[in-house]
């Protein structure tokens, strides 16, 4: 099965991107036996540095997207503050693995941008079922 995501710069492109990257980061799987959701974000970051890099570079184009939807100095400072945490997290070994279960930045993130896409473009809004 091939997914193909929307290349526009319109409000509906955007939110299509960053939450499809939000789950392939955050929750693409469960964990056998424990039914809990994984990402490659954690899966990355057991990579020494370079997953560290990969990870935070992933989480920079989140913020990226929420700067071209207009989005205020404020959302994208608090954006990059949570992307900033969980970087410095990660850069400690096997505490940085464990808070990746917990501490979800790019999650957090999409919670931020749905809320500004809710607000100034209702129209992008998708009705889960």
């Amino acid at each position: 099965m091939q997914v193909s995501l929307p290349t526009g710069t319109d409000p509906a492109s955007i939110r299509a991107r960053v939450e499809a990257l939000e789950m392939l980061l955050e929750r693409s799987f469960r964990i056998p036996g424990v039914n809990i959701p994984v990402g490659l974000d954690a899966i990355i970051g057991l990579v020494p540095v370079l997953g560290d890099i990969v990870t935070t570079a992933l989480g920079a184009y989140i913020v990226w997207e929420a700067r071209n939807l207009g989005m205020s100095k404020f959302q994208l400072v608090r954006m990059g503050g949570n992307v900033a945490f969980d970087t410095v997290l990660g850069l400690v070994p096997l505490v940085g693995d464990a808070a990746d279960f917990v501490f979800r930045s790019n999650t957090r993130n999409l919670r931020i941008i749905k809320k500004h896409l809710d607000k100034h473009h209702p129209e992008t809004r998708v009705i889960e079922g």
